[in-house]
């Protein structure tokens, strides 16, 4: 298991793109689509030898894009969800949630039912891209929760091509990635059970916090 990628919610592309130069000094690359959820977003490489292929995701909901789940079911991310779409009206694009790129995700998801965690289902879901159609298995939740307030990781399974394949050296890195919850020694013991013994887990209010060195200096971003 590996740090894939981190989560950045925003209201818009626009005010996502523009709250990364602000913040991080950089401007992201594109992304793309995706039909499944009606959501699109745009990329940043932020990998280091420590965190091999991670990215930076800058989420949104594609207000004239149709979403293809069924009827009830929920956007990933906790995207359709009250309070994090108010948090990110009134305070802007924020980190929301990270997720781990795993081997196997049946596997995966079946220790953490071992736990007494249901991580979600095994979806597929795809995305044009430039170079072709990228294709991966990800666990998403019918209600969309991303558990343990967005500490506990997402799981996501990449086909032949992962995103960073091809994209280039930003400027910006990510250097260390700390969980802190209330319920710290439950969120360890299932980040234990899927492979992710090095992480940090400490006991206090929920907090995922990401290190990143930036053209501006070291930033901190956290949920």
């Amino acid at each position: 298991m590996s740090v894939d990628h981190l989560v950045v919610m925003a209201a818009s592309l626009d005010e996502g793109v523009a709250w990364c130069e602000a913040t991080l000094g950089v401007t992201p690359g594109p992304g793309g689509e995706h039909p499944l959820m009606g959501t699109h977003n745009r990329l940043l490489k932020i990998a280091t030898p420590a965190f091999p292929q991670a990215y930076l995701e800058i989420i949104a909901i594609n207000s004239v894009a149709a979403c293809a789940l069924p009827a009830g079911a929920r956007r990933w991310f906790d995207m359709d969800s009250a309070t994090v779409r108010e948090r990110v009206a009134n305070q802007g694009p924020s980190l929301i949630h990270w997720v781990a790129s795993v081997p196997d995700i049946t596997a995966t998801v079946a220790a953490l039912a071992a736990q007494g965690i249901d991580r979600g289902a095994v979806l597929q879901a795809s995305r044009m891209t430039p170079g072709g159609l990228l294709q991966w298995q990800i666990s998403v939740r019918p209600d969309g929760q991303r558990l343990f307030d967005g500490c506990l990781p997402t799981l996501i399974q990449w086909g032949a091509t992962h995103p960073t394949d091809t994209m280039p050296d930003s400027g910006v890195t990510l250097h260390s990635l700390h969980l802190q919850h209330p319920q710290a020694a439950t969120l360890n013991d299932a980040c234990q059970a899927i492979g992710l013994a090095t992480l940090p887990v400490t006991a206090g209010p929920a907090r995922l916090g990401a290190l990143l060195q930036t053209p501006k200096g070291p930033i901190e971003i956290h949920t």
